[in-house]
């Protein structure tokens, strides 16, 4: 039977075209395992069982396929939360903390609120800011039934009360006012090279691609917003690095006031802001 830190060396090799192999390969383990990565290096001469090592030959085979780790552990951590993924939605990415963080800073803690988190996917954004804003209503949709199936999971996981619509931006929306509209939408263009790369290659093409060079959902997500933000409400979209002056450009032509855009993690221009003014 191999040991832990043998089985790890090996499989790491295995995984040279990966940007961060061994991690991969701990990350792997763990899962097959039920234990954290420091139990790796508590325990590197354990050796693993039959069944654990088959189970991990199996994990690591998917890997070399490309699959994301994400979509094989069926798990992601953002914002210090554990959210449960499928190939049915994108995969959690440090990027959109910038737009929380910023969602956080325009919700005061501890006064009521109304949020809608346009395009939800796995539903990081309206989870986090429902359990970070606990006085605030929230809602929620997504075309894809799929897609609204694990955010509504995630809900139930970290007790989030929600309302969830099957909606196609504000199509099926009942009518209402919002203090905040949030949006991670698609944004890349059809033709960009980084679709067949990496994870995107595996991740729902209808969450990451937009036509109009990728700015059409967020030029359509602008003109409605102004509709249902309440007076001195904001518009928070996430977009590509490269988009920053488009998206500015977008927000002005249908009326935002105070248009600004922020830095990611990385130090990327990744989301704009907008106010509709008194």
């Amino acid at each position: 039977m191999p040991r832990i830190n043998a089985v790890l060396t090996s499989a790491a090799k295995s995984l040279a075209n990966s940007e961060s192999p061994l991690l991969d390969a701990e990350v792997l383990l763990c899962k097959v395992l039920g234990k954290p990565r420091s139990y790796l290096r508590a325990w590197p001469d354990k050796r693993l069982e039959t069944d654990e090592t088959a189970a991990f030959e199996t994990l690591l085979a998917k890997r070399q396929t490309g699959i994301p780790i994400a979509y094989i552990t069926g798990s992601r951590e953002f914002w210090s939360r554990n959210f449960t993924v499928t190939p049915d939605v994108l995969i959690p990415r440090p990027d959109t903390e910038c737009l929380v963080e910023l969602s956080l800073q325009l919700i005061p803690a501890n006064q009521p609120a109304r949020i809608i988190d346009l395009g939800t996917g796995s539903g990081i954004i309206a989870v986090t800011l429902a359990a970070e804003r606990p006085h605030a209503e929230v809602c929620a949709t997504d075309f894809s039934l799929a897609a609204l199936h694990v955010a509504q999971y995630n809900a139930r996981i970290y007790q989030t009360d929600i309302s969830f619509y099957q909606s196609n931006w504000f199509v099926d929306v009942p009518a209402s006012k919002f203090d905040l509209v949030v949006s991670n939408p698609p944004y890349i263009p059809a033709d960009d090279e980084h679709l067949r790369a990496g994870d995107l290659r595996f991740e729902p093409q209808q969450a990451l691609v937009a036509a109009g060079q990728g700015l059409g959902d967020i030029k359509a997500i602008a003109e409605s917003a102004r509709y249902y933000l309440d007076t001195g409400g904001h518009l928070l979209i996430e977009h590509g690095y490269n988009q920053e002056h488009h998206v500015q450009a977008i927000f002005k032509h249908y009326g935002y006031h105070r248009v600004q855009t922020y830095q990611d993690l990385s130090g990327q221009p990744r989301v704009t802001l907008g106010c509709i003014s008194p």
